[in-house]
């Protein structure tokens, strides 16, 4: 008798481990899914300095390896490239973004600004391709970051030679752990985020003023560096011209203004706030964006002004004490091995922990979207079953890249870059349509600039694009499969009849509901009194039955959810007709004659005429255009809806 517990327990811990995978997951389907939570209200979140934190693992994190990219790409010109990419960052990413926390308040970004603009298929296939170029962005970030704290621990003078040969491996347990704290709960690790980017910026701040010092009592390295970039660039225009040659690929700098929009939504409101207007949430993360663009360009100027100055050029390069440790290579150097070791402590913390705005990003960009186009299974709503997804996908970029820094910054770069590209050109239009003069010339012009900065990194580094094209063209197929897959799902949220529509129906509901499905035409008497005689004809019914006809007139069939508006009509004096609208007739006439049998306790009976065509040339009218044989897909939907048969609406066809 005792036999079947063990089964039973298995049964019992399956269902608890199912429950914590999906936690949240019809909370979210209704409302706002981001982040392990339904929205707050508008007036609740985090201050907006917080948010900055949780934004800013990812931003400032890009200290620990950006001032060797610039020396990399500039050489000792690297202070001016510098300057020229914080000027590029505060008069052009920085009003972009400030634009696109006002236009997308909810972390939706330029991509939701930009899909606006375009409809049917061509709409989804723009944004599809912009996800593929966030999530290129987002999940580098992520290996990335962590290939990069992997790389720190390594070559820390006190671990080296018991962890050398291991980055691979060391880099895949930063992942996993990342991956573990989102699904243990992220919110909380806001507070890790805060105490993450004081210390690591204190720790900046010694570093740099360690090596002003440096600087400025050694007297012989300013003339020494001077005569450098004289010998080499000789007058001030040429070096000008050199440095705005190399800035396409001093990009890295800029990562960090497309999550600082994508966490906006744990940004706390005012009381007057709304979700359609929440002004507070906008100031905020304006906010936001201008102190953490302040911040980082100032760390930005000294410490490629530091590093330029005191470590050999060739320390700079792949194998060199310096390469994407510059300011490790000064902590060690000036301020001695316990300070370096914490310098580097600090360092991996915050690379490893600059994955978590990045993985926050998607986690709020994707389920927006991928869903709502039917292109997604509904457990992509969840956050836990998308974490693990992701983390999958970052081990396998991980393991192709081998976890090798440089070779992951060219499709990194490119995704920053195509995301900023893509907002300057976003905001450029909504100034035009605010008939903005001023700001449109200048967003026209900032965009000019980044498309530039785009083009001139694909050319340089063609892999980028390569890498991006492979996100691109993964979720693209993986979002037509999973729309494949949903083809037959009911797809409607709710269904609303006006009063002539409701009258309609309950005029019937007295006797056998009889609907007829017809296409409209010239909705002439002619059509109406033809399709009556014709379907009384193919079915034997006598003519005293009584019918009412059902029209459903196409919108846009690459939408997948929406609800359905009834609306009665009564044509030519006698011919009453439900007229609806809808992505697709199959699934609106399902859901039609599911709420007629919900709401009079009596199961509709629909007729219909086949459709002449070939079966496969006429699913594929459906999955593209919502049309196609309606009959059969009408009865199949209404077939995966209500299991039982004896509750199922009846399909006829003639």
């Amino acid at each position: 008798m005792a036999a079947p517990a063990p089964s039973s327990a298995g049964a019992a811990a399956r269902h608890r481990f199912r429950a914590w995978l999906l936690e949240g997951l019809t909370d979210m389907a209704k409302r706002h899914p981001g982040p392990h939570a339904g929205p707050q209200s508008a007036h609740k979140g985090q201050r907006w300095w917080r948010v900055m934190c949780l934004t800013g693992v990812d931003y400032f994190s890009t200290l620990g390896y950006q001032p060797g990219i610039a020396a990399l790409a500039a050489g000792v010109l690297s202070p001016v490239a510098t300057i020229i990419l914080v000027t590029v960052t505060l008069a052009g990413a920085l009003p972009v973004y400030r634009r696109v926390a006002k236009e997308s308040p909810r972390g939706m970004g330029s991509i939701a600004m930009l899909e606006r603009l375009l409809s049917f298929w061509q709409g989804k296939l723009f944004v599809l391709t912009l996800l593929g170029f966030a999530a290129t962005d987002f999940l580098i970030t992520i290996t990335l970051s962590a290939a990069d704290a992997a790389t720190h621990l390594v070559e820390n003078p006190q671990v080296s030679s018991a962890l050398h040969g291991q980055q691979l491996l060391i880099t895949l347990i930063l992942v996993a752990l990342l991956g573990a704290v989102f699904l243990k709960g992220f919110l909380e690790a806001i507070g890790v985020a805060i105490a993450l980017v004081g210390l690591y910026l204190a720790l900046n701040a010694v570093v740099v003023v360690a090596g002003l010092w440096h600087v400025v009592t050694a007297v012989h390295v300013i003339p020494d560096w001077s005569h450098a970039l004289t010998t080499e660039h000789g007058d001030i225009l040429a070096m000008v011209g050199v440095a705005l040659l190399v800035f396409p690929k001093l990009a890295l700098g800029l990562s960090g203004f497309e999550t600082g929009v994508a966490v906006m939504p744990h940004i706390e409101g005012e009381p007057g706030d709304t979700e359609e207007h929440p002004a507070g949430r906008i100031r905020g993360a304006k906010k936001l964006l201008t102190s953490a663009a302040v911040i980082m360009s100032v760390f930005l100027i000294l410490t490629s002004f530091i590093t330029t100055l005191l470590i050999p050029g060739d320390a700079f390069q792949p194998g060199g004490q310096a390469n994407g440790r510059a300011l490790a290579y000064l902590a060690h150097e000036y301020l001695g091995s316990a300070f370096g070791t914490l310098y580097d402590l600090s360092t991996i913390a915050i690379l490893w922990f600059a994955g978590a705005s990045a993985l926050a990003g998607l986690l709020n960009l994707m389920p927006q979207y991928l869903p709502r186009y039917g292109m997604a299974p509904h457990w992509a709503r969840a956050v836990r079953p998308m974490v693990l997804v992701f983390i999958l996908v970052a081990f396998l970029v991980t393991w192709i890249f081998d976890a090798d820094v440089d070779a992951q910054g060219g499709a990194y770069a490119t995704g920053v870059l195509v995301l900023i590209s893509s907002a300057a050109i976003a905001v450029t239009i909504a100034a035009r349509r605010a008939r903005e003069h001023g700001w449109t010339i200048g967003f026209a012009v900032i965009a000019a600039v980044f498309l530039y900065t785009t083009a001139a990194n694909i050319v340089e580094r063609p892999d980028g694009v390569k890498i991006g094209a492979c996100f691109i063209a993964g979720i693209i197929l993986v979002s037509f499969l999973s729309r494949l897959a949903r083809a037959f799902e009911l797809r409607v949220t709710d269904v609303f009849l006006d009063d002539t529509a409701e009258r309609f129906v309950r005029d019937i509901a007295h006797r056998k509901i009889r609907l007829i499905a017809n296409e409209p035409d010239e909705r002439d008497a002619a059509e109406y009194r033809d399709k009556l005689q014709q379907i009384r004809t193919d079915h034997d019914l006598p003519a005293e039955e009584d019918f009412v006809f059902v029209e459903v007139t196409l919108g846009d069939p690459s939408e997948f959810e929406s609800a359905l508006h009834v609306r009665g009509e009564v044509l030519h004096g006698r011919y009453r007709v439900l007229c609806l609208e809808s992505s697709t007739i199959s699934n609106a006439l399902a859901a039609l004659l599911l709420h007629v049998r919900d709401t009079t306790g009596q199961r509709p009976h629909i007729y219909f005429e086949w459709t002449e065509g070939n079966p496969l040339a006429q699913f594929l009218r459906f999955f593209l255009f919502g049309q196609g044989e309606v009959a059969p897909v009408t009865r199949e939907v209404l077939r995966e809806a209500e299991p039982d048969r004896s509750r199922r609406p009846r399909v006829h066809v003639g």
